[in-house]
């Protein structure tokens, strides 16, 4: 038994698969995702946005395939970057076949749309022969008519179904390196869904809640969503779908997965939001030191609280602390021990220069 059960979340285990060499389901740490939006034919544009999302901390990226063009590019795509990429495919069966050819490790695909089975026969062919994984994406805007005419609209039973058919699909064809999305832009739905279907599969689940709007609203929503269901141990790997930059995307994603305590990555800062107590602005400082430790990779905790009130307990439990004094006298904490008063107008270098040292002594001592 962990020293805090209360924090335990208790992942279900889920069948392993490969995508490219990113291992998902089973103990692996939940990966995070997200996708260009350029043209896929800019092969400049679409590169330099691939390795964007990737130093954010994206493990895998997905790349639109809507026609040859853009399919074909992968080829050249896939020889500058150093991320798994994912085609996503919707219905025609020969960009699929295009992307496994072309590099991809995944396709992003509903078997269901594709046709005929021989069609979904020669896709699954080409990424068997190509060492390609498939992601199963069903989602409640383009559901199977007839499963829309059973249900009579988009509900958890008829995502739960659309998968269940799909995952038939692959299996009849001992293609069994795959995952599976049901995504939905109603927060209810989704849950409902993905909570259905990991009781009936043992195959990784991606997670996300699809077109969920802008950056303040999108956050609000995929962090409710995703986290629920991590919380109730479901789900191997999330994307983020903001209407924004694939890679606040990806920082967002990182920081659900960091509040749970499932994968830590780069600096946690608990912060106050500041009041008529605090001994310097914290919102100003926040704000500088995001962006100057974003660099760091290393998963150290940093509490930045302006008074004393309670300022000394939240710094007892993190790496690096600092707590607001009077005129401009703040105590500094490391490893929750006081070290020394530093003066407002030298902390953010002093802060900076902490948890720089601390990530080089946590880098050296993991070799």
């Amino acid at each position: 038994m962990s020293i805090r059960p209360f924090r335990d979340i208790n992942r279900k285990k889920t069948k392993v698969i490969n995508v490219g060499k990113v291992k998902i389901g089973g103990d692996n740490p939940i990966s995070v995702q997200s996708m260009t939006n350029t043209l896929t034919t800019n092969i400049k544009a679409t590169i330099k946005q691939i390795n964007e999302i990737h130093y954010e901390g994206a493990d895998l990226v997905r790349v639109s395939c809507p026609d040859e063009s853009s399919s074909k590019a992968l080829k050249e795509i896939v020889k500058h970057v150093d991320v798994p990429i994912i085609a996503d495919i919707h219905f025609h069966y020969k960009r699929a076949i295009e992307a496994a050819e072309n590099g991809a490790s995944c396709l992003r695909i509903n078997p269901g749309n594709i046709g005929e089975e021989k069609k979904v026969h020669e896709v699954l062919k080409a990424a068997k022969d190509n060492d390609c994984a498939v992601r199963i994406g069903v989602n409640a805007g383009s559901l199977e008519k007839d499963i829309l005419e059973k249900f009579k609209e988009p509900c958890p039973e008829a995502l739960v179904e659309s998968a269940l058919r799909n995952i038939k699909i692959l299996e009849d064809q001992e293609f069994f390196n795959f995952k599976i999305s049901v995504k939905s832009s109603d927060v209810f739905l989704s849950i409902e869904a993905y909570r259905q279907l990991s009781k009936l599969t043992e195959y990784p689940l991606h997670l996300g809640i699809t077109e969920a709007g802008g950056f303040v609203a999108g956050s609000i929503k995929s962090s409710i969503g995703i986290g629920s269901l991590l919380l109730n141990g479901i789900g191997d790997t999330i994307r983020v779908s903001l209407s924004d930059d694939p890679v606040k995307e990806v920082q967002i994603g990182n920081e659900i997965l960091k509040s749970l305590g499932l994968r830590n990555r780069g600096v946690k800062i608990i912060s106050c939001p500041s009041c008529a107590r605090q001994g310097f602005k914290v919102i100003d400082t926040v704000k500088i030191l995001e962006e100057k430790l974003s660099h760091i990779k290393t998963p150290i905790t940093l509490s930045i609280i302006g008074c004393v009130v309670n300022g000394p307990g939240e710094a007892a439990m993190t790496d690096v602390g600092i707590t607001g004094g009077q005129k401009g006298n703040n105590m500094l904490y490391l490893s929750g021990v006081q070290k020394e008063k530093v003066l407002t107008k030298d902390m953010i270098t002093k802060v900076v220069g902490e948890v720089e040292k601390k990530a080089a002594e946590l880098e050296n001592n993991q070799k």
